[in-house]
């Protein structure tokens, strides 16, 4: 019924005219089509057919008296008359918004009587609910609400400390940003070091996800049980604050401090002592506990070692306890790596390695990682006589925080 000619005219004029223009251009174009136009017109346009004809009315009265003023919803102001177009939810539905803001705000969080306490509280949820309430109301419209609301979806932050912070918690963070700074300054590495969870190596679940034909996702094992010949991988990081590069060394033992010195010791020979050429001291920040913690002896002593054979003076500060996330290593390197594997099982050490040493970021980190086949032996005790030879130094300010160990030509 309706020719090219008028699709075209129509399809080009809809999208520039405001709500009530559409409206009564439409109804113009039903008069000219005549018996049957509407419903032409609906099927072409989508509009309602009471629009079209509310707007064949209107184009109507214009014609028979072209000196009446136009409507309320015609004139330049408004693109409906006042009063029209959809209420308001909260209009409609009183007490919606009080209802969703019971079921959502914090103060309900661990309160046994909340409804939705121990349930995900997505939007299909809420909306079952609400209509428990007596408020029916659609899942897209309650996002709505609650982005008005101020709500969004939120993940989980790790910022409260478990037990009490340290009295001279900031203290020793201004400490480590200072003499951070001094090093770099003075153009002495400064390294963040920490153990990355361990992986089981295998075609395992990997948390996240990759893009996949659909309809077939990659298929792992129903078990997360270490396989027999394989075991698992523990990834040692070293984390080059200055020039945001990385190595990481990816040992197939235990993470025993040897194991961490020994990953030291490899990025200084594979990446550091090219780009510190003539370094007299390098600086490393850690956490205050695991392989390299604050209170291991055998650690202190492969530090010493350490410094014997680079001639390097090794400073070392521990961060508080229950403040290892703001280790650099952690959100600047170790965090990317796991988004660049996410979804990949590590099905080998090779695998490993290959999604370790491809990680980038758009800010330049760079990293390199390779493999540690040693065996390291746990359960090592350092008598106090030997610790004692150790030639180290202490800081005024937290010594078990903050102290340097140099070259010892009577140690061996």
């Amino acid at each position: 019924m309706i020719d090219e000619a008028t699709k075209n005219r129509i399809s080009k004029a809809m999208p520039m005219l405001a709500e009530h223009q559409r409206r009564k251009f439409l109804g113009i174009e039903a008069l000219a089509l005549g018996h049957g136009g509407i419903e032409a017109l609906s099927k072409l346009t989508g509009a309602a057919r009471s629009t079209i004809a509310l707007g064949m009315k209107e184009a109507a009265e214009a014609v028979s008296d072209p000196k009446a003023k136009p409507s309320a919803a015609g004139n330049n102001e408004r693109v409906r008359a006042k009063g029209a177009g959809r209420k308001r939810v909260e209009e409609t539905n009183p007490g919606i918004t009080d209802a969703l803001e019971s079921l959502v705000s914090d103060a309900t969080i661990g309160n046994p009587e909340n409804p939705l306490c121990w349930t995900t509280k997505s939007l299909r949820n809420l909306q079952k609910e609400l209509e428990n309430r007596g408020h029916r109301i659609s899942h897209v419209k309650i996002g709505e609400l609650l982005a008005q609301m101020g709500y969004s979806l939120q993940l989980n932050q790790k910022a409260l400390q478990v037990g009490e912070a340290h009295v001279d918690r900031d203290a020793q963070f201004t400490y480590i940003n200072a003499k951070a700074r001094c090093f770099m300054e003075d153009g002495q590495p400064v390294i963040s070091v920490d153990t990355k969870k361990k992986e089981n190596v295998g075609n395992f679940k990997n948390n996240g996800a990759e893009y996949a034909p659909a309809g077939s996702p990659p298929e792992v094992l129903d078990h997360d049980f270490p396989i027999l010949g394989l075991g698992k991988a523990s990834p040692y990081g070293i984390y080059d604050v200055r020039e945001n590069e990385g190595y990481v060394s990816v040992g197939i033992s235990s993470d025993t401090a040897a194991f961490a010195a020994n990953s030291i010791r490899t990025w200084w020979d594979e990446m550091g002592c090219l780009k510190y050429h003539g370094a007299s001291r390098l600086y490393i920040t850690a956490d205050g506990g695991g392989s390299n913690g604050s209170r291991n002896k055998l650690w202190k002593k492969e530090l010493q070692q350490l410094s014997n054979e680079t001639g390097l003076e090794i400073h070392v500060s521990h961060f508080p306890p229950g403040t290892s996330k703001w280790n650099k290593i952690e959100h600047r390197m170790f965090s990317h790596i796991s988004k660049n594997w996410r979804g990949r099982p590590l099905v080998s050490l090779a695998v490993i390695i290959s999604l370790i040493g491809s990680t980038t970021t758009k800010k330049g980190l760079k990293v390199k990682c390779g493999l540690d086949t040693k065996e390291y032996e746990t359960g090592i005790k350092v008598p106090e006589g030997e610790l004692n030879e150790l030639n180290i130094s202490r800081d005024e300010f937290h010594g078990e925080w903050n102290y340097w160990v140099s070259p010892s030509e009577t140690f061996a």
